[in-house]
């Protein structure tokens, strides 16, 4: 079995495939300050018993690799391991002014979506910011747009505007909210679709041509349901993309 690893700023999920195939997945919040131990202790913890022989992680927090690198060895001794990093090969090309700006969890998308849905594609991963990726028809990565994420808006605006709270995020009852709750829902749910809906159309019109859109992060079935543009859901796409490239180095 392959433990496939997404070390995320907000949440950490985890993947176990056999072949091709996802059998289980996990999200759990990420903790910067964690060591090895605690992270050995989680991981094996979530896995209860199933074997691994294989070990595939990308993380968006650089200060958590070092102990990333030490539960590797603690946890899974001998077990094959590809962490994301400069000197790994993905087979991705990545047409950026500078390439190691590259999130590693951009490039994987990069990978599956391409593995999956050809190109060129537009993948968006609504996390902790929303990312707009784009991939080519061959499959490079061209660069894309960031955007504050969903919770990240709403707790600024709770946070620096007195009358507004935090509210659960789920479509309120139509566009012209009736109420606080109902506003803040209508402007975090309609108003982040409408953005992604935008860029996606100007992103498309700058390609010149038709691309696949491909939604994928914890927080995309928020917007769905709601978005023109955003045509597959695909949850797991970034451990996609770390299967295909521990395939690539082992």
């Amino acid at each position: 079995m392959l433990l496939a690893v997404d070390v995320g700023n907000t949440n950490t999920v985890l993947g176990v495939f056999k072949g091709d195939k996802m059998t289980q997945s996990w999200r759990i919040r990420t903790q910067a300050a964690a060591t090895a131990d605690e992270l050995a202790l989680i991981y094996r913890g979530l896995l209860d018993g199933i074997e691994v022989d294989g070990l595939s992680v990308s993380s968006t927090v650089p200060a958590m690799l070092r102990e990333i690198r030490r539960m590797a060895v603690k946890a899974f001794p001998g077990v094959p391991t590809v962490i994301v990093e400069p000197g790994i090969k993905t087979g991705v090309p990545i047409l950026i002014d500078n390439p190691k700006e590259a999130g590693a969890d951009r490039i994987m998308n990069t990978l599956a979506a391409h593995h999956l849905y050809g190109g060129p594609s537009i993948v968006v991963d609504f996390g902790t910011s929303t990312n707009i990726d784009v991939v080519s028809a061959r499959g490079e990565f061209l660069g894309g747009a960031f955007a504050p994420g969903i919770e990240i808006a709403l707790d600024a605006l709770a946070s620096r505007a007195a009358a507004l709270r935090k509210v659960e995020l789920v479509p309120p009852r139509s566009v012209i909210g009736k109420g606080t709750v109902e506003a803040l829902q209508s402007g975090m749910i309609y108003g982040v679709a409408g953005q992604v809906d935008g860029l996606v159309r100007r992103i498309t019109a700058e390609l010149g041509t038709p691309t696949t859109v491909i939604a994928t992060g914890g927080l995309a079935s928020l917007v769905l349901a709601e978005s023109e543009t955003l045509e597959y859901y695909e949850p797991h796409l970034t451990l996609i993309g770390l299967r295909l490239v521990f395939d690539k180095n082992t």
